[in-house]
């Protein structure tokens, strides 16, 4: 059967974030791993591929050089690249491998496949490009004949581009850096950038309505989205191009962060902006964390909007290198397609000395892109530290700023005592806020702690339980903008009101009848 990839290119990892050769290498994880006391001497090793059970349908024949069934596109479908899933893959668990792997070139394609899985009581799996780090692309039903994954990585071009309107119509299998090169000729940007834009689809961030690298304003792909055009098993749904409108419920908020369980999306009418070409950063640092969240709130409610306002508390600070001694650090950036920006970022530093802040009076720009370096080679590292059985994930969140500063004391004092009790040592936590609005911050904390060679998965879970307990008492959201999955699904329905939950069954009911598109995410079975 024919592979998803072409062995002639640079090969991503299977079993881990990113490409296979940015994989720390034994030495790098053992010396890593110094920084968390009592992990084992040795790392695990990277693993192999072993033998997968045979599929368990035989494929359409009309559709059968769209599928692959080969161990390694198997494998790579099997997970996301969250720390459990990456902790599950060095050891060797692809029970969960689909059966069969798709890669539709065409919306008929989908639309064919959809209709024999439908047919055939196959589980479909919609699979951007499998970053997902909550468990969203990855079967845990039963009941379903066999499991296949809808890889929409074939369909990955611009269509079409309104230069009056400044829209771009995009397929959805349109990875972040390839959908840029082909708006660049035209002098535009999408300009959503998350951490996962290398490895993250389009189609893939309007389905888990995702946050961008931008802290205020246009951060969420909600906000860059014109039109949405969605295979259903009954049908396709396309809704117009408008700037707005007030005709009743929005039909793309019901696709929009849907996870693929109520249709696939297939292509979408983006807002796209001007390159920007005037940019200005800065930092500022704090002794005192809340005094540093005070003037985030500041800067937040002034009406500048910065493209980066991201604070890092002390122990964030220190991992990345740009502060010790207890300082916090808040990156400023601001950037313009056609006006000079050194004025606004003067604003932006006087709130922040109101509070208390010190303004660095160089090296902004430096420390800037030592933060998003660090930034982009965390994942890797996580990698490492797993291999060597730390426990090293985060999970996000937002709330109100009238609780912000009760809640980050929750989460180190309750969930600290879980590392503690659960680990047997300490372990770290760390908190940054990636994005502010004029209500409330999303704080994102990073954990770390020395696992138990063959728990790790099972003691992350019980530490990521407490995490969602504190969450959910403080009312603050389960999630900010890495979706629900299967993994966020008890802190999704403690967080979503009831009369929701039923319109939303009912939907999945009326758009899926045969109850095979992603299984498990969103909503049970009905």
């Amino acid at each position: 059967m024919t592979a998803g990839v072409d062995p002639t290119t640079r090969q991503r990892s299977w079993w881990g974030w990113g490409w296979s050769d940015q994989a720390l290498p034994d030495d790098e994880c053992v010396a890593l791993a110094a920084l968390v006391p009592g992990l084992p001497d040795r790392p695990l090793p990277t693993p192999a591929i072993g033998e997968l059970a045979p599929p368990r349908v035989r494929p359409p024949a009309s559709l059968a050089d769209r599928i692959s069934t080969t161990p390694p596109d198997r494998a790579a479908h099997t997970y996301g690249k969250a720390y459990r899933d990456v902790l599950r893959a060095l050891h060797g668990d692809l029970t969960a491998a689909p059966d069969l792997v798709a890669f539709p070139r065409s919306e008929s394609d989908v639309v064919d496949l959809l209709d024999w899985a439908g047919r055939h009581g196959v589980a479909v799996v919609p699979y951007g490009a499998g970053s997902s780090v909550v468990g969203g692309v990855e079967y845990r039903g039963d009941g379903h004949a066999a499991v296949l994954s809808l890889d929409l990585s074939a369909m990955d071009r611009v269509l079409e581009v309104d230069t009056v309107s400044r829209a771009a119509r995009i397929q959805a299998g349109a990875l972040g850096p390839m959908l840029e090169d082909q708006l660049r000729p035209y002098g535009y940007t999408l300009r959503h950038f998350p951490q996962s834009f290398e490895f993250s689809t389009l189609g893939g961030w309007l389905a888990t309505r995702s946050g961008g690298h931008y802290a205020t304003l246009y951060t969420h792909i909600d906000d860059l989205t014109e039109s949405l055009r969605v295979v259903t098993p009954v049908g396709v749904s396309e809704s117009w191009r408008l700037p707005g409108s007030g005709a009743g419920p929005s039909p793309d908020r019901l696709f929009l962060g849907s996870e693929g369980t109520l249709g696939v999306i297939t292509e979408a009418w983006m807002r796209v902006q001007q390159r920007p070409r005037h940019k200005a950063s800065t930092t500022v640092t704090f002794t005192d964390v809340t005094d540093a969240m005070d003037a985030v709130r500041a800067v937040s409610q002034a009406g500048l909007y910065p493209a980066n306002c991201r604070l890092l508390d002390p122990g964030e600070a220190a991992f990345s290198g740009l502060a010790g001694g207890g300082q916090s650090v808040l990156l400023l950036g601001v950037e313009s397609a056609d006006r000079p920006v050194d004025g606004r970022l003067a604003e932006l530093v006087d709130l922040a000395r109101d509070h208390g802040g010190t303004a660095r009076a160089h090296g902004g720009d430096q420390a800037a892109d030592a933060w998003r370096s660090s930034f982009l080679r965390m994942p890797y590292l996580r990698d490492g530290l797993a291999r060597m059985s730390a426990i090293v994930e985060t999970f996000e969140t937002a709330c109100t700023w009238d609780r912000v500063h009760e809640l980050y004391r929750a989460v180190y004092a309750e969930v600290g005592a879980a590392i503690n009790e659960i680990t047997g040592s300490p372990g770290v936590i760390t908190c940054r806020i990636t994005h502010v609005y004029p209500d409330g911050p999303a704080p994102y904390f990073t954990v770390i702690a020395a696992g138990r060679r063959g728990r790790e998965v099972a003691m992350w879970d019980e530490i990521k339980a407490a995490a969602m307990e504190v969450l959910g008492r403080h009312r603050a959201t389960v999630t900010h903008h890495h979706a629900v999955g299967r993994d966020h699904r008890p802190g999704y329905d403690r967080q979503r009101p009831e009369p929701f939950a039923v319109a939303l069954r009912a939907a999945k009911a009326a758009l899926d009848p045969y109850g095979v598109l992603n299984p498990g995410v969103l909503v049970g079975p009905s």
